[in-house]
């Protein structure tokens, strides 16, 4: 796996956090930038960073997309 950022790490923890370990429980970019108390802003380029490393995967929706930790138990 690619290595992780200080702040890649804060948003995969706050996703385990609130749950987002699966594709029923995904969580938005909302709902994990307030457990991780960061900007939307960052935390939504962090996800995107994440999904490109292959460790989040990216669900898209009607309004938003959800996320998920991929292979987390």
């Amino acid at each position: 796996m690619a290595e992780l950022t200080q702040v890649e790490n804060e948003i995969l923890n706050a996703m385990k956090e609130i749950g987002a370990v699966s594709e029923e429980k995904k969580k938005t970019a909302d709902d994990i930038a307030k457990k991780s108390n960061r900007p939307k802003g960052l935390v939504t380029n962090t996800l995107v960073s994440l999904a490109n490393k292959g460790s989040i995967k990216r669900v898209a929706r009607e309004k938003s997309a959800g996320y998920y930790i991929i292979g987390s138990k």
